[in-house]
Order: structure tokens, then sequence, then C-alpha cells
């Protein structure tokens, strides 16, 4: 495992710590795993065949906290967030073509984690600006911040409409969800404010087009990043 060997945080590193080689300790900062699988299978309509999300988290803890973890320990809540309570931790993951990514926080927070790529999805990004409200179509960041926290809290895509994404800067900008509609009447012990966190950025891998990466949280924390290269 690298410190991000190979990809470039753009624009800048601010506000990140690049991750030591070896294991960290649960519990101390937001933990991203980004890892590349460079051979993974392909189906007959030539698309990349992924693990599952509970096989990525459980490879994702072995990497950043020496700890095996069987994938069926992991938990969901009623927002299908998932947690790991054999190390107090909560987690999200994404994937996107060979690349994925997998947050770990401590289970007192939430976190979501989205990737996106660059290709064309006009009537998607026509579709988002309209609930946020703009006259123009939203971005490929604002796609995955909103992915990202629709991860993390009580949001769906259904009750999305009115929420507005603060502008964009490096770092973590709090967003206002209480316009929001949840009809949500579970009793998770985990937090669900109103006020969530969010920050995103570039990552340029070689020989690959830029992908958006994207962190949702109920509160700011340091982030530490990992990277991952797989055969």
């Amino acid at each position: 495992m690298g410190a991000l060997t190979g990809l470039l945080l753009a624009p800048g590193p601010t506000g990140y710590t690049l991750a030591p080689d070896g294991p960290t300790a649960p519990g101390e900062a937001v933990n991203v795993l980004i890892s590349r699988h460079r051979r993974l299978p392909r189906d007959r309509m030539g698309r990349r065949l992924t693990a599952s999300g509970r096989s990525l988290i459980a490879q994702a803890l072995a990497t950043m906290y020496g700890v095996q973890v069987a994938p069926g320990a992991l938990e969901r809540d009623a927002h299908h967030r998932w947690s790991v309570p054999a190390l107090g931790l909560a987690a999200s993951v994404t994937h996107c073509g060979e690349f994925s990514a997998v947050a770990s926080a401590p289970v007192a927070r939430v976190i979501g984690v989205d990737l996106q790529d660059e290709r064309d999805r006009p009537h998607a990004l026509r579709w988002l600006g309209d609930l946020l409200g703009r006259q123009e179509p939203a971005t490929i960041r604002d796609f995955t911040e909103c992915e990202a926290l629709i991860k993390a809290s009580h949001l769906t895509k259904d009750t999305f409409a009115g929420i507005l994404l603060p502008a964009w800067r490096p770092g973590w900008r709090p967003t206002d969800t209480s316009t929001g509609t949840s009809t949500s009447t579970s009793t998770s012990t985990r937090s669900d404010t109103s006020t969530y966190q969010v920050r995103s950025l570039a990552l340029r891998a070689e020989g690959t087009p830029p992908l958006h990466l994207a962190l949702a949280c109920d509160a700011p924390a340091p982030v530490r990043f990992h990277h991952l290269e797989q055969e």
C-alpha cells in the first residue's frame, strides 16, 4: 500500500493528510482507501464485474486497520448505512470502473463516499440541477457530492429536492438538509442531524480520465487517504 502513489489530488491536497504505509488505528479520523483493480473480469456486455460492497469494505478494513472482519459481520441501518460493530466504525463504499473507495469513521459519526467519472450524462445532470433549484445543469462534482450526502444522511433521491449545496472550496462545507423531507421512523442511534458536511476533490490517476471523489459526514473531521493498487 502506498500513500497515494500514482494518484494526484487536484486541486491540491488542502486539508487532507496522506496516510503512511501500513495499518492505522480505528476511530482516530475519517480514513479513505482508494483502490485500483486493474484486471477486473467483464460480463458478456463488456462491463466490469466488481466485488460486493460487503467484500470491498472487509478488504479495506484489513488494509487500513490490519484487522480481518468477515463480510457477514457488517450491519446496515434503516438508511442503508454500513457499520462495523466489532471495530466501532461506520463505513461507506463506492466503485466506478476499475476504482473503488471505502471510507470509515468512528461509529458515532455517519459517513458517505462516492466516486464518479466524467462520462456524459446530460439528462441526469439537468434533473439534478432542477432538484438543486438551479437554472443550469448540475456538474459531475455536484452529482458526486449529492450521492455521498444521500449515503451519509436520511435523504433519498425522492426527498432531495430543495437541498442547496454550498459553493465549492477545499475542505469541509456545511450543508443544511432540513429542507429535504424524511419519511423514516427509524429509531437508529446514529446521527440524523439536519446539517451535514461535504467535501470533494478530483483524482487523476496515471493513464485514466479524472475521477471525482466526495465525502459527507455529520461533523468535520481530519481525513487520511490510503491508496492500494491491485492487479
